[in-house]
């Protein structure tokens, strides 16, 4: 029987199974396809080989060539005879280097997936041929990705957008943490690779920076479960207290509580930061019914500090929650519970036995969402607090999170390695984290169970 080309032929069979015109065309992309009918598929391909070795041979050899150094030339002092003043003459930017340098090995990728595009494309002319049949034309490989291939014609301009604007910028980004770009020792036009230095400083405890970093990952993971679990915990409280069948006017109490939803948070935010300072309105209001003699310490305490912020976050979060629960509890079959009622259960057994468990059942990737929003809460902590209180010549203040330690080391002190490594070692934990909890929760292992 002959075999066709399928979407689960791999490279390596195409060439196995094809003929001489399946490895001319990994030299020649395009020519197994226009040797086969397929004149314009192969003048494409050729087209595309073309501009890939044209751009290889102008610029993208020299490019691959300087990635390796980052450059070796730096900034040169030359006195200018004529105007009797010293010039400054460019030497090597290793950003602009490392920019370029990645866009190359992403030219290249590009090149590679195009090389196997032909050869799989020569296969399958090929198949028609040895069956006695006609390759398809251009014009009809054109109507089909507008047809049975049309989840490819949509699907490939947002890919498109996504390596181009999320995956290359990440990846220069992440570069970055293997080298010491950075204010110290003014390299910032002139940079090296330095290797996984950069990743032994950061980890390091018997080092500042080192120090620095366990103390602020520490304080990240307990924020994110002290923002998680009171917003939840409230806002499931308050759901199931305006649910209530003794409540009365429940549409405007949901009313009163979301309408913080409506505010834009930096707006609540910002109000609150003045509201708690020194001489903000609550310490004054406070003062005048003689309440306390000195201001509270709301942002100048570490306890006070962080106590504050997890408030202020339990104010603007709980209306999410609140909303989220009423669904779920509106979506909770009533025979369950008149079944609960008959059998004689309490409230409290219908709770724990029927209420809770759906609701987390429903909403444990709801709270995985959650916690690796709050671990990336820039708004509530900058906004607020930023971070303070913080120690004489720290980087980073008792209630910064490890997104706005990493805000604070690039803007503000230009250590762009460091940050680097602080992302990466930020997503990678984050991933692990969400994915092996939601792996091993019921949502995923019982999705079909619960019902």
């Amino acid at each position: 029987m002959k075999k066709r080309l399928t979407p689960k032929t791999t490279f390596l069979q195409a060439l196995k199974e094809g003929s001489g015109w399946e490895y001319l065309s990994a030299a020649v992309w395009g020519a197994g396809c226009a040797a086969r009918g397929q004149i314009i598929k192969g003048l494409l391909f050729l087209a595309a080989e073309a501009g890939v070795i044209g751009y290889m041979l102008s610029s993208g050899l020299y490019n691959l060539d300087k990635l390796m150094t980052l450059g070796t030339v730096g900034q040169q002092k030359v006195w200018n005879d004529e105007k009797s003043i010293f010039e400054y003459i460019d030497g090597d930017r290793s950003l602009n280097i490392l920019l370029y340098g990645i866009i190359t090995v992403a030219i290249l990728i590009c090149g590679i997936m195009l090389l196997r595009a032909s050869v799989k494309a020569s296969y399958r002319a090929g198949s028609f041929k040895k069956q006695g049949k006609r390759a398809p034309g251009f014009r009809r490989e054109l109507r089909a990705y507008a047809d049975e291939r049309l989840h490819m014609t949509l699907l490939t301009p947002p890919l498109l957008g996504i390596c181009a604007f999320t995956l290359l910028p990440l990846v220069f980004m992440a570069c970055m943490a293997f080298t010491n770009y950075s204010v110290l020792d003014k390299k910032l036009v002139l940079f090296d690779w330095v290797g996984l230095k950069n990743f032994e400083r950061t980890l390091a405890l018997n080092g500042s920076l080192g120090q620095t970093f366990w103390s602020v990952l520490g304080w990240t993971i307990l924020w994110a479960l002290a923002a998680t679990f009171s917003n939840y915990i409230l806002g499931m409280l308050l759901a199931l207290f305006i649910n209530w069948k003794e409540i009365r006017i429940k549409k405007f109490w949901r009313f009163c509580f979301v309408l913080t939803v409506a505010v834009p948070h930096f707006v609540t935010l910002l109000i609150m930061r003045q509201m708690l300072q020194p001489n903000g309105a609550v310490n004054v209001l406070l003062k005048e019914l003689g309440w306390i003699d000195s201001p509270l310490p709301f942002f100048t305490d570490t306890s006070w500090a962080r106590i504050t912020v997890i408030l202020i976050n339990i104010w603007v979060g709980v209306p999410y929650t609140l909303l989220q629960i009423t669904g779920i509890l509106q979506s909770i079959p009533q025979e369950l519970y008149e079944s609960a009622k008959v059998d004689g259960a309490n409230p409290f057994v219908t709770f724990t036995r029927i209420t809770l468990p759906y609701m987390l059942f429903v909403t444990t990737p709801y709270l995985i969402t959650v916690f690796t929003g709050n671990i990336n809460n820039f708004n509530v902590i900058y906004l607020t607090s930023a971070g303070l209180p913080r120690a004489v010549g720290s980087t980073a203040g008792d209630t910064d999170l490890l997104i706005t330690w990493l805000y604070k080391l690039t803007i503000d002190n230009q250590y762009y390695d460091v940050g680097a490594v602080i992302g990466i070692i930020t997503f990678i934990t984050l991933s692990i984290v969400s994915l092996l909890t939601f792996r091993f929760s019921g949502s995923y292992r019982n999705e079909e169970g619960f019902r």
